[in-house]
């Protein structure tokens, strides 16, 4: 049992019976000798192998090694499809978000303009004698300068990210 362990592991990670001894810092006719059972590595030598092999001991030493069952094949099916439908679930929700988030950005550009545009610059009416009309009048009109220049880029920019990110019929 030992020997067959070790050697279709070894060919299932894709090793050479040179390469293993190297890992194992063991010459070449040791693990041809455990592959044709003329001999048994001991516990230390068999911890050494189970690391270099990423396989447990008990793998090695009596659980047989074979080839994945049709319903072995159909578990393995349904996991991954029950993921790939959570995934999905997943993508379709952060989608809707940012969706909404770029509806929401786009109403928020628009009512921040027809607010501006019904104020009709009520800024340029104060007196900016007063301290806290200069302070709040320059602010307003840094904001409404600002604004005005780069609202309609970031609009575009939101309504194609709406078109992108639509339901797909």
């Amino acid at each position: 049992m030992l020997k067959e362990n070790i050697k279709s592991i070894r060919k299932s990670k894709g090793l050479s019976q040179e390469e293993l001894a190297i890992k194992l810092n063991v010459v070449r006719q040791t693990i041809s000798k455990w592959e044709q059972g003329l001999s048994v590595p001991d516990s230390e030598m068999l911890i050494s192998i189970s690391e270099v092999l990423e396989t447990p001991v008990s793998t090695l030493l009596g659980e047989s090694i074979s080839e994945l069952k049709v319903d072995d094949l159909k578990v393995i099916s349904e996991k991954l499809e029950i993921i790939n439908l959570q995934l999905s679930q997943r993508k379709n929700a952060k989608r809707k978000i940012i969706h909404w988030l770029f509806i929401s950005l786009c109403a928020i550009i628009i009512i921040t303009f027809i607010s501006l545009f019904l104020l009709n610059s009520i800024y340029l009416n104060w007196n900016y004698n007063k301290i806290e009309y200069a302070v709040f009048g320059i602010a307003f009109q840094s904001f409404e300068w600002l604004f005005v220049r780069i609202a309609p880029i970031i609009l575009i920019a939101s309504i194609i990210g709406i078109i992108l990110t639509r339901k797909k019929v």
